[in-house]
């Protein structure tokens, strides 16, 4: 019986749509819309109850054939017919699935898609009307047939359905613009409280496809389909910011939460810019950050959260969270029920204004409704918080996509004052992370303020600055409000961190606050901002962290913030006064026992607890290097600390030789706090010794000329301590006399110990303090304590297997090398030229970097020694040379680190090394003397430099040609390799994008002394100069970077400009004479220029400045000199008149 009713069942199913094929061929075609309704609508219950029994594949091809025959729809009659199609469609895929295929689901989703727009295309009704929901009923049907469909494919990862699906809402979601706008705010219940079928609904579904989607397949779609996305994503962000407040009911809640869903989704997943949609975006994601905290919307009782049975939307893990019972409350521990017994407990929905930040008791945990206590306005209170979150999650999106675009919203999204206020209507960031009532939402805050300012945001914030005013007018600097910004950030952040206690909550603040801290200007700042930033650290270390497994995290987060502060730079003046305060009155007195300093000794000396102990060591090193002049107060508890640090963890077993004596390896733990104990100290021997940084020899003097002195930078070191703020009560002899003490001390009591360690980290730790000393410690050092330091570098770098400690070793070296000769022996500096050049051939590029920057500076400092008595009857010194030129000349065909510290090194030997004589039987020469045959292939090197090295190589190209034309034993004009070298230059001088390669182009041509030694290419020279220097202020693709180069540039091209002119009446040629012709008028009127400027200067300085009167005399003699030449080369040019013009401009200068 059963088989024969679901056989009947099955064949009315396929007798309606076989006889509905029979009648679409006949000719005349009749009525389709009457067709539809005789043949299928009339009966569809019945045919309904025999989906079950049908093939899927028969099935699935009876709806296509249906879908495509309603989808020609055209008039009012097939409006009826349209509505059954969509319902009809929607009830056979809820009883079964129906499966398309690869090449089906194209022509289903079209379909569709025309259905639903000649629907949509009606008369919209009113939103609150009945008739509404019979427009938006279709939709919500053919949504969710079409989520249930597509689910297969996200299981499948199937990308080409997923983009089709994505286009098809691309085109129907415009349609519901108009929707979107009139039915914002409208009720979803009739007069009778009957719900009402709500367009949100359908969006709801339409954004958690689109979700879905993007979240499978969304690095496969193509740039037009991402670009599409995001604009109907910001059609609709627009439409809730026009409204200035969002409308809060059960359904609105379901489409914020599958909206924000979906935009998240989207700018995690797409590569297209989003730079047109940030403001937007922002715009409406602000409105969020209030989202339910006003309490619950009146409700009827029958609108408790329930599975709505015309909707089923999936939320995803971001912002799901709808409770499947409306008794259902957030998750609250027994501990905090207990209380709720004794005090009735705050409910979410009170005035948060009165939320105090530390009422973090009230949030839910990760199980929001995993008990049946509490009430629906708890629940309410949970979900509105996911909504939030989620707001706050896409403006993290938002600045990952696009950080640079995403500055110009800092302030929207961060206060300029008040930030302890609560704000309601104007809610920042920190207003969630402040007073929200819901832990997750603070947290949330917290990371997406860390987002804001990591990467580009760093950088932005550097302009900003803190200007007390008493009056604000409608226009403020970019870097005032920047400045407001960061005050009202470091006030809520400390707030925050001196009163909550969640650890959670606490880990992100911290990371906040760490990159607070490095983005901040504090030297544009109050002065007293940073001692406030540590003495708040300080304090909140000192109180400690109330939960046992959070402890030592948070200590270490805590501490970690100190290092940062500490290492700021330039140092603070307050800072230091707030240092030496401690230290002046000592370690021992129980008074002084709350000091930060004595602080962080005392987690120092934890070495137990290593995670704190090592970051306790770090502040310390920071201390000492941006703080140096409290080292010496410090000396000896840093000196017991380090010694009994490196004894404990030292292991008893005796050395035997050096590649034999590494000891057992401490683990990993006590390898990183001996580490950090070593390099504690090693930043205090540099502060209290002076180190400033490889005491060059001075070899940058060519570019020291009257009209660049003024524009030389210092160079900041960053293994240098700063001594920006020197201590007036201290005097320099004191200073290296102490450092002589203390580095004698460490020698004896600290280095010995762990010289020979197992840990190739500690041994590396070890040989790199010996890259901190400094020649005047050196050299009062006794002879062993001078032959220890000596035969430990050289050793290590011969014969140690750790690629990272021959590294050190070799930057001790270049270090020790530039010292003075008379502190080294002939045989000490030939082991470390055979310790360079050994570590020159290791595979690891690491140590080649290294070994090579060692190089050079032994090529530099060998120039020093060659005349030196020692050196008498020497045979190997130019075997030495000989050796020196083919190793650099090697590595010149190394990588771009490597290559620039190699032609260094040949610049080096090329403007001290002399060409043996040819043309007698003897030397006439004294010094270094190599055969010419070494200067062709170095000059080669150097033009094959340009070409493939970076910024870096060929400033240094530059340099080494000014040494080697320095070299007086080199005759450029007999040199066929000299024009193409001036070329090289004049191309540098005119093309290189970087200012600091032109600066030094320019230095390098004006060092040859006479007209002969340029050779031919003289007047080429000159041409070259004079162009670069007229088109100098033309330029208009000067990068930020450049900019501050530019006035040195233009007094290096001015310098080099008048050399060349003094030369032009000794360096007559036919085309020179032409040139100077034709720009005899403009020559005259730019030194007359440089003659008012220099008299500006001279009235400007004063007759009192003996230094600034030093630099100008030199100014006049260079200008004049030029002027003379000229007005030579003029006369004879048959121009007298300019001629004369230029000496009663001579006579002027004089």
């Amino acid at each position: 019986m059963f088989t024969a009713a679901a056989s009947s069942s099955a064949g009315k199913w396929r007798t309606a749509f076989l006889s509905l094929r029979d009648e679409i061929s006949t000719t005349p075609q009749p009525p389709v819309p009457r067709l539809l309704q005789d043949l299928i609508f009339s009966h569809s219950h019945s045919l309904l109850s025999a989906v079950s029994l049908l093939p899927p594949h028969e099935l699935t091809s009876d709806s296509l054939f249906l879908l495509d025959l309603v989808s020609k729809a055209d008039g009012p009659d097939w409006i009826p017919v349209s509505l059954h199609t969509c319902q009809l469609i929607h009830d056979v895929c809820a009883r079964v699935l129906v499966q398309p295929n690869s090449s089906s689901w194209p022509l289903l989703l079209h379909s569709f898609a025309c259905v639903l727009e000649f629907l949509l295309r009606q008369p919209m009704p009113s939103p609150s009307s009945a008739a509404y929901s019979s427009r938006i009923e279709p939709v919500i049907q053919c949504f969710e047939t079409l989520r249930r469909l597509a689910a297969l494919y996200h299981r499948n990862s199937s990308h080409p359905e997923n983009i089709h699906l994505v286009k098809f809402l691309l085109r129907i979601i415009p349609f519901l613009h108009h929707d979107l706008v009139a039915s914002y705010g409208c009720s979803n219940q009739d007069s009778t409280g009957k719900k009402l079928l709500s367009l949100w609904d359908a969006m709801a579904l339409a954004f958690d496809m689109f979700g879905g989607a993007f979240s499978v397949s969304g690095s496969f779609f193509p740039k037009d389909v991402c670009q599409s996305t995001l604009e109907v994503l910001r059609k609709v962000m627009d439409v809730l910011a026009s409204k200035g407040q969002l409308v809060e009911d059960r359904s609105m809640w379901r489409f914020y939460s599958c909206l924000l869903d979906c935009v998240h989704v989207v700018l995690t997943n797409i590569k297209c810019p989003v730079s047109d949609h940030v403001s937007s975006f922002i715009a409406a994601m602000r409105m969020f950050f209030c989202f339910g905290l006003s309490g619950p919307p009146p409700f009827s009782h029958s609108d408790v959260v329930h599975k709505d049975k015309h909707l089923d939307v999936k939320l995803s893990p971001l912002v799901s969270g709808v409770s499947k019972n409306a008794e259902k409350t957030p998750y609250r521990p027994p501990h905090l029920r207990k209380r709720d017994d004794s005090n009735s407990k705050l409910p979410v929905s009170c005035d948060w204004r009165r939320l105090s930040s530390h009422d973090s008791d009230v949030v839910s945990s990760d199980s929001d409704f995993s008990d049946n206590e509490g009430s629906f306005r708890d629940s309410y209170g949970a979900q509105s918080s996911k909504v939030r979150i989620a707001a706050i999650v896409c403006i993290q999106d938002l600045c990952q996509a696009d950080s640079k675009s995403f500055t110009t919203q800092w302030m929207a999204l961060v206060p300029t004052n008040d930030v302890l206020k609560p704000r309601k209507f104007e809610a920042t960031l920190m207003t969630c992370l402040l007073f929200d009532p819901h832990l997750k939402v603070r947290i949330a805050s917290a990371s997406a303020l860390s987002t804001m300012m990591d990467g580009p945001s760093s950088i932005f914030l550097q302009v900003a600055e803190y200007k007390e005013s008493s009056k604000h007018g409608s226009f403020m600097p970019l870097s005032n409000s920047l400045g407001l910004i960061l005050m009202q950030l470091h006030t809520g952040i400390l707030h925050l961190i001196q009163r909550d206690n969640n650890g959670r909550l606490l880990t992100q603040l911290f990371k906040f606050l760490l990159l607070l801290i490095s983005s901040t200007p504090y030297s544009r700042m109050p002065g007293d901002l940073l001692p406030k930033v540590i003495m708040s650290l300080h304090a909140r270390i000192k109180e400690g962290f109330p939960f046992k497994n959070d402890k030592t995290g948070l200590l270490v987060a805590a501490i970690g913030c100190l290092a940062a502060a500490f290492s700021t730079f330039p140092p603070q003046m307050k800072v230091q006064n707030m240092l030496l305060d401690e230290t002046s009155a000592g370690f021992d007195g129980c008074e002084r026992k709350s000091g930060v300093i004595f602080t962080l000794f005392r987690f120092a000396e934890q070495y137990s607890d290593a995670p704190t102990c090592v970051e306790a060591l770090q502040v310390l090193r920071a201390m000492a290097l941006n703080y140096p002049t409290i080292v010496s107060s410090c000396w000896e508890r840093v000196s017991v600390l380090v010694y009994k640090l490196l004894q404990f963890a030292v292991v008893e077993d005796p050395a035997t030789t050096w590649k034999a004596s590494v000891k057992e390896p401490v683990g990993y733990i006590g390898e990183k706090i001996l580490a950090a104990a070593i390099k504690v100290l090693d930043g205090c021997l540099r502060a209290i010794s002076g180190f400033k940084g490889t005491e060059e020899l001075q070899f940058d003097r060519i570019m020291d000329t009257p009209f660049t002195s003024d524009c030389l930078r210092s160079i900041r070191i960053s293994s240098a301590p700063s001594y920006g703020l020197e201590n007036p009560e201290s005097g320099q002899e004191p200073l290296v006399q102490a450092g002589c003490y203390q580095w004698s001390e460490a020698i004896r009591k600290h280095i010995v110990l762990v010289l020979h360690n197992g840990s190739a980290v500690v041994r590396s730790t070890v040989v790199t303090c010996f890259a901190g000393i400094t020649s005047s410690v050196f050299v009062s050092l006794s002879q062993q304590e001078r032959d220890f330091v000596t035969s430990s570098i050289i050793n290590a770098a011969l014969h140690d297997k750790s690629p990272s400690v021959r590294s050190a070793a070799c930057r001790a070296i270049g270090v020790v090398s530039c010292f003075p000769g008379t502190s080294l022996s002939v045989g000490i500096f030939e082991k470390f030229i055979l310790a360079v050049e050994a570590n020159t051939r290791d595979p690891l590029n690491a140590v080649r970097v290294t070994s090579s920057w060692a190089l050079a500076n032994v090529c530099e400092a060998l120039r020093y020694r060659v005349n030196d008595r020692s050196y008498e009857g020497s045979n190997t010194t130019s075997q030495v040379a000989d050796s020196l030129i083919e190793c650099a000349l090697r590595l010149t065909e190394d990588g771009d680190k490597v290559k620039a510290n190699a032609v260094r090194a040949l610049g080096s030997i090329s403007k001290y090394v002399k060409l043996r004589c040819k043309t007698s039987n003897h030397e006439v020469l004294p010094s270094v003397k190599v055969d010419s045959s070494w200067l062709e292939r170095t000059v080669q090197a150097f033009l094959s430099c340009v070409t493939t090295g970076n910024v870096k190589v060929q400033w240094n190209v530059c340099h080494a040609l000014s040494n080697l034309f320095s070299n007086e034993t080199v005759k450029l004009q007999d040199m066929d390799w000299a024009p193409s070298v001036f070329s090289i230059l004049l191309l540098l001088l005119r093309d290189a994008s970087n200012f600091k390669i032109r600066i030094q182009a320019a230095a390098a041509l004006a060092v040859p002394v006479t007209p002969l030694a340029y050779g031919r290419s003289f007047p080429d020279v000159v041409k070259g100069v004079w162009h670069t220097l007229q088109n100098l202020n033309s330029d208009r693709e000067t990068t930020p970077t450049n900019f501050k180069y530019k006035k040195w540039l233009e007094n290096q091209l001015t310098s080099t400009m008048l050399h060349l002119l003094s030369l032009v009446s000794s360096g007559r040629c036919e085309a020179l004479t032409d040139f100077l012709l034709k720009k005899a008028s403009f020559l005259e009127e730019w030194l007359r220029g440089l003659c008012v400027t220099l008299k500006e200067e001279d009235n400007a300085s004063g007759p009192s400045s003996s230094t600034s009167t030093s630099g100008e005399k030199q100014k006049k003699e260079l200008i004049s000199r030029a002027i003379r030449s000229l007005a030579s080369s003029l006369e004879a040019g048959h121009i007298p008149e300019v001629a004369l013009k230029l000496q009663e401009l001579d006579s002027n200068v004089n």
